[in-house]
């Protein structure tokens, strides 16, 4: 269900892992406290939208704002978790018309390589699956912040965004007016340095 351009990871992450270098620190995206979200938004017919969140997840990442180029992510997707707070509408979506969890039931993103374009921002590549299908995307990111917790934990927040065609991983939505063909991503997410 999403788009690609410049946000899975992932969506997207959304998520930041070392390529090459060790300095880079590990974290562990904070789903238990419920700091982490994959948000997205299709047209419906070119009226309005639907907003929707896949629930649950899991993923990590690497991070060294010393040397943000090592940066990496990954993340896996239950994509049954998806919810736009409309049973019967949910039901239609993870059916073979559109997903087919039962068939796909998850999704995932492996970065391939993170290129800084500023101060605490830059634009994460990786290959997202879903559906069967694998592409390339390309999601800019940005650091949120990062520090000392108040439970004694240092952690690091990013934000991602990137717009999916649908048709690149198989989903035909070629009934539907072409404002439906594609789908932002949004992800936002907290890290646990481990």
């Amino acid at each position: 269900m999403f788009k690609k351009t410049a946000l899975s990871a992932a969506l997207a992450a959304a998520t930041l892992v070392p390529f090459a270098q060790a300095q880079a620190a590990d974290y562990v995206i904070d789903t238990d406290g419920q700091h982490a979200f994959i948000q997205f938004k299709i047209s419906h017919l070119g009226f309005s939208y639907i907003l929707g969140s896949l629930e649950e997840f899991s993923g990590e990442f690497s991070y060294d704002p010393e040397n943000p180029a090592a940066s990496s992510a990954s993340l896996d997707v239950d994509v049954a978790s998806l919810t736009t707070n409309h049973a019967e509408r949910d039901k239609h979506i993870k059916s073979d018309d559109f997903l087919d969890v039962a068939e796909y039931p998850s999704a995932s993103f492996t970065s391939t390589g993170f290129e800084p374009t500023g101060d605490g921002e830059g634009v994460l590549t990786g290959e997202l699956t879903l559906h069967g299908e694998t592409n390339t995307i390309e999601m800019p990111v940005t650091l949120l912040g990062e520090g000392d917790d108040p439970w004694g934990n240092y952690r690091a927040g990013f934000e991602g965004s990137a717009t999916l065609t649908l048709a690149d991983y198989g989903i035909d939505m070629s009934s539907f007016p072409e404002a439906m063909h594609e789908l932002e991503l949004y992800v936002t997410f907290e890290g646990i340095r481990q």
